[in-house]
């Protein structure tokens, strides 16, 4: 193939470039930036890969200015920010890719694809780095579960979700599913996915050699996903809802082709036949050429005659932008190409040279025998605009007239019995089993600790790792309520209750991911709330030792001029050395004792699920997080559970230490408890101040454990026994019926939005 530099005119340009370049999102400065970068008026296909990869969702350009604050770097970090997903260093020659993505807005649009191919993209990122994916996370939000349209969402959702990861074979092992009318309209669908591989295996999205040839890997190109994740990751939606016209821009996922390709990837990595591989995600080819190429300094050569299509009408822009699903673009040696082609062919993957990589810095297309694009490959990879938008003071809600203070004496429920019970059977408390029983999350035989437990826990597979009890933990967490209140407090809470959660297991918690999902970028308070949540983050990750390692923005979430909550979502990952040790997250044994380890109690009703749910409000001061404290408890967790110290560990965060002492119950045991003394009862059981962890432990442990705590400077607070009895007693304050509670709360979400329940 001719992967020449040779040009034969200049590309033809667009009729009416600039209303062209308005229609498809491109502001008038930036179109004159695209003149003065050509040197001429661009071309529609041009025009078209300009538009795409300067969005938002593409180019970061709102956005990075701030995300150079993170922390990033550390000593377990491989690959950081940059590439397709963040690999960190398991030891022992095993490595461990994780990342978390957004697909919001196609999502609403199209409930069951966007899902479904926001797990299949995903997936791909942490395939593209050379690992198997082996887990999958699903942290969801919707808006009122009473609402028609929250119906249609969440049912297609979790169809699409289950759909895609059970067929395709990975597991879904936790995640989250809230509920807040704040996003009826724009729903948050996060992915986030785990892969392992040798850490020799690993694979960089760049060019390395002039000559390599450009390989299509994968489904044939439709025009299903043109701009679905660039573009409407880039626009907001109005107060009347779904635009049918956007329908066509949410791409269509077959999880059995992405398993095969899943597999055909593997065997080329095994055989050490590819020269670099880039997913063609958001922005299709123009983003995987472009980006590849410019990674490296080097130009690349395609013709758009070559590409497989599903629509032979496709126009060249089309052919381009094009998401369609289960693509991937790999460079390979000339004279490892038929070998890369027999083994497409094995495993019935459709396998296509398209072009080559050139000498220079071009990205040059063809089509029909004409000349459509020819730019500078970095002009669309790494040098689109950046903005240093307003940033102004985000604007806290208020108390209502007539309600207390969170957490003031009069705060005190009437009938304290009822207010638990109203917690507990929230939809935004009570166990999401209606969503996750939907997902398989046994498949591949790694999982160890699935869906409800603290931090799912999952061994690293055979055919990396070999013969290993080895594994990992990952747990996310976001919580809108707490950010709406103080963003960069409610950042550092989310990252520690994250890795908490981890630690919980006995894991090390070693990196972070995250997805920030936020209004409009255009308006100075949204770009506020970012700022202080990047600063919150990065003073959390830094005391706790997660740097992170990539990530997501999602802006544009925001219906007519009511934004969401500024909502920080937050992957920690922890390493286990062996998980056949692994701390469960409920006791297990009568007569163990029950624990609080941690901070002392405190009050913490602000932003807190009892304060939404009992008093229908969000306001006050979030309880703010020691993160020196917190450190030193997951110190102290990591290493009372090697020591076998440790029956369970569970986390204090939503619906406070009530809904935690139910969930450690477990299906077959109750705990007689007695609250701490000099705190309100209703503070003790809602209060969702940081830093505490439930803990049970056999009696004859119990003084070790709490000389350790007493070391590190924590307090281990006996507050009372597992027993037998399914009930829950917490003397002088509540008795509840643990079997009868167990069934209201896997009922309130099936019944809230009207489906049966999945089991």
């Amino acid at each position: 193939m001719d992967t020449s530099t040779r040009r034969s005119a200049t590309p033809k340009p667009a009729d009416d470039p600039r209303g062209l370049a308005r229609e498809l999102g491109l502001t008038d400065d930036e179109h004159d930036r695209i003149d003065a970068t050509l040197g001429r008026r661009p071309s529609v296909a041009e025009l078209g890969a300009y538009s795409v990869m300067w969005s938002e969702h593409c180019s970061y350009k709102s956005s990075k200015v701030h995300l150079r604050n993170l922390p990033t770097e550390g000593e377990r970090v491989l690959v950081g920010p940059g590439e397709n997903a963040g690999v960190v260093d398991a030891g022992d020659g095993i490595a461990v890719a994780f990342k978390i993505e957004s697909h919001n807005h196609p999502s609403y649009v199209e409930p069951f694809q966007g899902a479904a191919t926001g797990v299949g993209g995903i997936i791909r990122d942490i395939l593209t780095m050379g690992a198997r994916p082996i887990a999958l996370l699903d942290p969801l939000r919707f808006g009122a579960p009473t609402d028609k349209d929250t119906r249609r969402v969440v049912d297609g959702v979790v169809r699409g979700i289950g759909h895609y990861g059970n067929s395709i074979g990975v597991p879904t092992v936790g995640g989250e599913t809230s509920f807040d009318p704040v996003y009826g309209g724009n729903p948050l669908v996060n992915v986030l996915c785990v892969g392992a591989m040798s850490v020799d295996g690993i694979q960089l999205a760049r060019a390395e050699r002039v000559g390599d040839v450009a390989v299509l890997i994968g489904q044939r190109t439709g025009r299903d996903g043109i701009g679905g994740a660039s573009v409407l990751a880039s626009a907001e939606f109005g107060e009347a809802g779904i635009d049918d016209a956007k329908r066509p821009n949410v791409q269509v996922g077959d999880p059995f082709a992405g398993k095969l390709l899943i597999e055909t990837c593997l065997e080329l990595y095994r055989a050490r036949l590819l020269s670099g591989i880039q997913d063609m995600g958001a922005a299709g080819i123009a983003c995987s050429t472009s980006e590849m190429a410019s990674a490296a300094g080097l130009g690349m050569r395609v013709d758009l005659d070559r590409v497989p299509l599903r629509e032979p009408s496709m126009e060249a822009w089309e052919i381009l932008c094009s998401e369609s699903q289960e693509r991937m673009l790999a460079l390979v040696s000339p004279d490892r190409l038929d070998e890369v082609l027999a083994v497409c062919s094995r495993w019935g993957v459709d396998a296509t040279p398209i072009g080559g990589v050139t000498d220079g810095n071009r990205l040059v297309c063809t089509h029909h025998g004409e000349l459509v694009m020819d730019v500078p490959a970095a002009s669309l990879a790494d040098e689109g605009p950046t903005y240093h938008r307003p940033v102004g003071r985000w604007v806290p809600p208020s108390l209502p007239p007539g309600l207390p203070d969170a957490d003031s004496p009069a705060a005190a429920p009437p009938d304290l019995a009822g207010a638990a019970w109203a917690v507990l059977t929230s939809p935004e408390v009570a166990p999401a089993a209606w969503t996750w029983e939907q997902y398989d999350g046994l498949v591949g035989s790694g999982t160890v600790q699935g869906a409800g437990a603290s931090a799912a826990v999952v061994r690293l597979p055979a055919d990396v790792a070999g013969p290993t009890v080895r594994g990992v933990a990952v747990a996310t967490d976001g919580n809108g309520r707490w950010c709406t209140l103080d963003p960069e407090e409610g950042a550092r809470l989310v990252v520690a209750e994250a890795a908490r959660n981890v630690a919980c297991t006995g894991a090390r918690p070693v990196a972070a991911t995250n997805n920030l999902n936020f209004g409009s970028p255009e308006r100075a308070d949204v770009m506020g709330a970012f700022a202080a949540t990047i600063a919150g983050l990065a003073d959390a990750c830094r005391a706790l030792g997660t740097p992170i390692t990539g990530g997501n923005v999602s802006f544009y979430n925001q219906t007519g001029d009511r934004p969401i909550h500024p909502t920080p979502v937050i992957g920690v990952l922890g390493l286990v050395d062996d998980v056949t040790a692994s701390v469960p997250a409920a006791a297990s044994s009568p007569g163990d004792a029950v624990v609080v380890l941690g901070a002392p109690a405190r009050p913490g009703l602000a932003g807190s699920a009892y304060q939404w749910i009992v008093h229908g409000c969000i306001a006050g001061d979030v309880p703010p997080v020691d993160l020196r404290l917190e450190a030193a408890l997951h110190a102290l967790l990591v290493s009372a559970a090697a020591e076998g110290e440790l029956a369970s560990a569970h986390d204090v965060a939503d619906g406070g230490l009530v809904a935690t002492l139910v969930e450690a119950c477990g299906s077959d045991l109750g705990m007689q408890v007695a609250p701490e003394p000099g705190i309100a009862g209703h503070q003790w059981l809602f209060s969702e101040a940081p830093t505490r962890v439930l803990a049970t432990t056999s009696p004859d442990r119990l003084a070790s454990l709490t000389e350790r705590a007493d070391r590190a400077g924590l307090t281990c607070m006996s507050v009372g026994s597992v027993t037998s009895e399914r009930v829950l007693r917490v003397e002088g304050l509540l008795d509840l019926d643990l079997d009868e509670l167990g069934a209201a709360r896997r009922a309130a979400l099936p019944a809230v939005l009207g489906e049966s329940p999945a089991w």
